[in-house]
């Protein structure tokens, strides 16, 4: 009688017991991201404008506003929500993307990725909660979210690098640091509240860049986990 057992592929990723939670878990950052972009663009072609510590900014142009701005006047209570929701979905993303990676790398590696990773949504939460009439709060929300990746993509990229099925993502993951941190420094150079106030510059249109590139990759992480959890 010839004895049965199972076999596993050597590259497969081993999927336990709370995959399809994972998976459900994952969604949410591919959720989070489309939900904020989505908000930015509406409530952006709608705002009349807002006020800011007395000064009427008016009209509002996704050019020269930041994305923050939506978050006062009469768009703030959608904007609001907007930033705060999407961060809890891009949260619950970054959890079931870290459930969804094969067991391997070094432990203190694995909770720096992770606990890196979760910056940028609750810095979408924490700019949810603080406008821009509360700038320290509300600038170290912004530093969460557009500084945070210039590290976490590197140590993520760098962890998945050695697990099966991820390398080529970690490659592209590890290249898209010095990437953000570029389009960072752009942004910052470019902002200018002088300028902002008076309706010039490009400030909003660097920042949007630079949302649109860091996000798209949290994006990719959410549909990669999927599919390993499959």
């Amino acid at each position: 009688m010839t004895a049965l057992h199972s076999t596993t592929h050597p590259s497969a990723p081993a999927i336990g017991a709370g995959s399809g939670w994972s998976r459900r878990l994952a969604l949410g950052a591919i959720a989070g991201p489309v939900l904020f972009t989505a908000g930015w663009l509406l409530l952006g072609f709608i705002s009349p404008g807002y006020t800011i510590s007395g000064t009427w900014i008016s009209p509002y142009s996704p050019i020269t506003q930041p994305i923050s701005g939506l978050g006062l006047g009469e768009t703030g209570p959608y904007m609001n929500a907007v930033f705060i929701i999407s961060g809890l979905l891009l949260l619950a993303g970054v959890v079931g993307v870290v459930r969804s990676l094969p067991a391997g790398g070094r432990p203190p590696v694995r909770w720096a990725s992770a606990v890196l990773l979760a910056f940028t949504p609750i810095g979408l939460v924490v700019i949810g909660l603080f406008d821009l009439e509360k700038p320290a709060m509300h600038l170290l929300g912004a530093m969460m979210i557009l500084a945070t990746p210039v590290l976490s993509f590197l140590i993520t990229g760098l962890r998945l690098r050695g697990l099966p099925g991820w390398r080529r993502f970690g490659t592209a993951l590890v290249g898209a640091s010095p990437l953000t941190l570029l389009l960072f420094v752009v942004y910052t150079r470019s902002f200018d509240q002088t300028a902002v106030a008076a309706g010039h510059g490009v400030a909003g249109l660097t920042q949007r860049i630079l949302f649109v590139e860091l996000l798209t990759w949290f994006v990719a992480m959410g549909v990669l986990a999927r599919r390993a959890t499959r």
